[in-house]
């Protein structure tokens, strides 16, 4: 049993921890299919790349979505140990690698939103995540861009990127996506007004050095 340094954080000291050529990371709501099992071992045997992107295949309240730019969804999982990072954002700290990158076919199945209670609670943490991490990075938030912000964020996911073609559950997840980004932005301007209770910043973070290493925690 550790301290909770942060998600970043911890990932690297499992980083650290493990013995084999490469890491792969997962989440607690994803799956490897055999398809893609087969795809990351022939990845391992025959390397071409330090590191590789793999898609994301993701649920929505039990409906997978195929646009409004859930899919593909390329997110980088596995890398050479000995080049593999990971961000120190607050929320959805992701993994780096120093080297070159490819990518795999075969998706990680996520059941990323379960029903409506988890869209409404990841709701409210990631808006609190996404304005705390853009608060210690000096981004400024008002009311009038909170606005914009969201709406953007409608046209961007149901238009653009065709989230209307998943029917309702389409739009229901463009709306979504308009909300957290105008309670970011909200929480943001509230931070900066003291209206909202201001983020302390986490030991070593700093924004000129947003990224670490896993020999950071070796030293």
């Amino acid at each position: 049993m550790t301290d909770w340094p942060g998600y970043g954080p911890q990932q690297l000291r499992g980083i650290a921890l493990a013995r084999g050529d490469w890491v792969l990371s997962l989440d607690a709501d994803e799956r490897i299919t055999p398809e893609l099992a087969a795809e990351i071992r022939t990845a391992i045997e025959q390397p071409v790349a330090d590191g590789y992107r793999l898609p994301r295949f993701s649920s929505f309240c039990g409906e997978f979505i195929h646009h409004g730019g859930w899919r593909p969804d390329y997110t980088l999982r596995l890398v050479r140990r000995e080049r593999a990072g990971f961000t120190d954002h607050f929320l959805h700290a992701h993994m780096t690698v120093d080297g070159r990158r490819a990518d795999l076919r075969s998706p990680i199945i996520h059941y990323s939103y379960r029903d409506l209670d988890d869209v409404l609670d990841k709701l409210r943490r990631y808006s609190h995540g996404a304005a705390r991490d853009g608060f210690e990075r000096g981004q400024s938030g008002s009311l009038a861009r909170a606005l914009a912000s969201g709406a953007w964020a409608f046209l961007r996911t149901y238009v653009l990127r065709q989230g209307f073609r998943d029917g309702r559950m389409g739009l229901v997840l463009a709306i979504y996506n308009a909300q957290t980004t105008y309670y970011k932005y909200l929480r943001l301007w509230m931070m900066q007004q003291h209206r909202e209770p201001v983020p302390r910043v986490r030991p070593g973070d700093s924004p000129d050095n947003p990224r670490m290493k896993v020999d950071d925690l070796r030293a």
